[in-house]
């Protein structure tokens, strides 16, 4: 039950962070004080962690030990493959200054079918009927949740938009690449190495002002560390320890709590309005994401070989 409860907590961190950013926005502060800051303090505390839990290790069996350090190869192939995950950041605080959060949070959930299609074209292999129609429930709940189909609202600012999609292809790169190079490192080391190439990307597109130019010291700290807590050391420590227990359909079934956890902060912190269409399409999307591990587990459960008389994989 606790490994559940690990993935769990890591996807509700992770729909807490439009909000914190949104109030970030409130308080002054633009993307590159919100994106830096929160990369800076996260690479910081995530080394510490490393160094606190090799030490703990240190009389452990020698491969065990030699888990928390990487050869130089497989340092710049993870920092390299981290930059995805800054890149994501960028995108979506970005988006985050010219659309609701309970919008951006639905774009950058579109990673889910993007990653269908990616891994479509990476193994040059068709999605089975059961990952298109998650396609088209998908597509039915982004187009419920935005909001804009009841009529009466302004369109939705196109730059915005296109971020929010943009987040979704960098989240779907993050997610592709993260676990293919390195297996052998300690996944709390990965995780260090590859915030650590998002840290170096973050700084050169937007270089740390905050640093000496006194924000610090007034009230980016707070939400600097909120955000690095929430969104940089919480989520990847919590799904390296659930994730291999509960099984990655799964994971993905229950990391979607992370959407109406960000609809929900939103409405009741940001008191952004939130329509009972939007919340259907909130339900829809979840759904979406749900369909292909629901109708693997009932053709596996099924009688006479899974036969369901109806989805291929």
């Amino acid at each position: 039950m606790k490994y559940y409860m690990y993935v769990l907590a890591a996807a509700c961190s992770f729909g807490l962070l439009s909000t914190f950013v949104k109030k970030a926005y409130d308080a002054g502060y633009h993307v590159g004080d919100v994106v830096g800051g929160q990369c800076l303090f996260g690479v910081i505390m995530l080394w510490l962690l490393v160094l606190v839990v090799s030490k703990s290790d240190r009389g452990a069996k020698a491969e065990s030990s030699a888990a928390y350090r990487a050869k130089p190869r497989q340092v710049l192939t993870l920092m390299a493959m981290g930059t995805t995950s800054g890149l994501t950041g960028i995108f979506y605080y970005g988006a985050l200054q010219y659309i609701p959060a309970s919008f951006a949070i639905v774009l950058l959930f579109q990673f889910t079918w993007i990653g269908i299609v990616l891994e479509a074209i990476m193994g040059r292999k068709r999605p089975g009927s059961d990952k298109v129609l998650s396609l088209v429930v998908l597509f039915a709940g982004i187009l419920m949740a935005s909001g804009y189909l009841k009529g009466g609202l302004e369109a939705p600012s196109l730059l915005g938009t296109m971020l929010g999609l943009l987040s979704a292809l960098t989240y779907s790169l993050y997610i592709v690449v993260s676990g293919k190079a390195a297996t052998t490192v300690a996944p709390i080391t990965r995780s260090a190495l590859m915030q650590t190439g998002s840290l170096v990307l973050v700084m050169l597109v937007y270089p740390p002002h905050f640093l000496w130019n006194g924000s610090l010291h007034e009230q980016l700290l707070p939400w600097a560390l909120l955000l690095a807590v929430f969104g940089v050391v919480i989520p990847p420590l919590f799904f390296s320890l659930g994730v291999p227990r509960i099984g990655g359909g799964m994971a993905t079934i229950m990391g979607a709590a992370e959407l109406p956890t960000a609809v929900t902060m939103s409405f009741v912190v940001l008191h952004e309005s939130v329509s009972a269409l939007q919340w259907v399409g909130v339900i829809i999307t979840m759904i979406g994401i749900a369909v292909p591990e629901l109708i693997k587990r009932k053709r596996r459960d099924a009688p006479f070989g899974g036969h369901t008389g109806g989805f291929s994989s």
